[in-house]
């Protein structure tokens, strides 16, 4: 695979970590467009968005509350915009999709398969709850399943990507929905250049390791060829370095408190914008340049920014 510039994708607050957590987390539509407009001015080309009630943070599928906040980003900044579909665990599907069928952004993101996907971990016991959903929804996950078949996948390709001219982030938790991925691509139902997100670190999934990432490049290597460009992400303190790994293997990166609060051992990180102006001086400092949105939707072949619905 040829060298290109590096996306940076900045996840701004997702649905696993909860307001407790971090006081710096974005949960009001006015402090997730805050966050996500700061992390397009330090260098983020894609914005990866999720939405959460208002009034206490719980991850939120409703439409009105992302329109809140899409509208703002997209005239402040270029950055591509991408909608999750994953929402959260607990949602039926047609909850994940709603505010993207609404949106009909230029990108969205793909989970590939059914899985165990386990934060009840990060409930601690000396943890002081601000809302009495936040332990719920992570014990929650001990005996649940975020599903994903193949009928669902399908669906979403469907719906979103032939109905609405949407690409996507395919997020690929294993090896296997690696193996998922190359049976829709053979049926034609995706095309190149695809855009896959190695995710590494979450209980369920493929561990953070380097050995895991070095294979996950392998086999999608072996998968698709050259008809593909992959990004990483890493939970908690994997984050950086393998991200970093990721860049030197000649991907793109995703950073944001989706996937850590962290800046350092024991640091929060007081922002979006400093995660990706950390992996952006990372970046520079290996001399690998930084992708500017438009840059990023040439390689990814997405719609552009005026053909979305909002």
């Amino acid at each position: 695979m040829s060298r290109n510039k590096v996306i940076i994708t900045c996840a701004v607050t997702g649905s696993v970590h909860t307001p407790s957590m971090s006081p710096h987390l974005p949960v009001t539509p006015a402090e997730i467009a805050k966050q996500a407009i700061g992390a397009a001015e330090a260098g983020a080309s894609i914005l990866h968005l999720h939405a959460r009630d208002p009034s206490d943070g719980r991850p939120s599928a409703d439409p009105a509350v992302f329109l809140q906040f899409l509208p703002v980003i997209k005239q402040a900044t270029d950055a591509v915009i991408n909608i999750s579909t994953g929402g959260s665990s607990l949602m039926t599907l047609d909850e994940r999709l709603a505010a993207a069928l609404r949106a009909e952004p230029e990108m969205c993101s793909l989970n590939m398969g059914s899985m165990n996907f386990g934060i009840f971990g990060l409930a601690k016991p000396s943890m002081e709850w601000k809302h009495d959903w936040e332990p719920r929804l992570l014990e929650a996950t001990r005996g649940g399943i975020f599903k994903n078949t193949f009928a669902d996948i399908e669906d979403i390709l469907k719906r979103l990507g032939e109905g609405c001219g949407t690409r996507f982030e395919f997020e690929c938790y294993d090896v296997g929905h690696l193996y998922s991925l190359k049976h829709f691509y053979d049926r034609g139902l995706v095309k190149g250049p695809l855009f896959i997100q190695f995710v590494l670190g979450i209980l369920g999934g493929i561990g953070a390791d380097p050995e895991n990432l070095a294979h996950m490049k392998r086999i999608a290597d072996k998968l698709f060829g050259d008809d593909y460009r992959f990004s990483v992400l890493a939970a908690g303190r994997a984050q950086m370095p393998l991200i970093t790994m990721g860049a030197t293997l000649g991907g793109n990166v995703r950073v944001g408190l989706e996937d850590s609060l962290y800046i350092g051992r024991g640091e929060l990180a007081t922002s979006n914008a400093q995660q990706v102006a950390r992996i952006r001086t990372i970046l520079e400092n290996l001399s690998l340049e930084v992708a500017t949105p438009e840059e990023a939707r040439a390689m990814l072949a997405l719609k552009g920014g005026d053909r979305v619905a909002f």
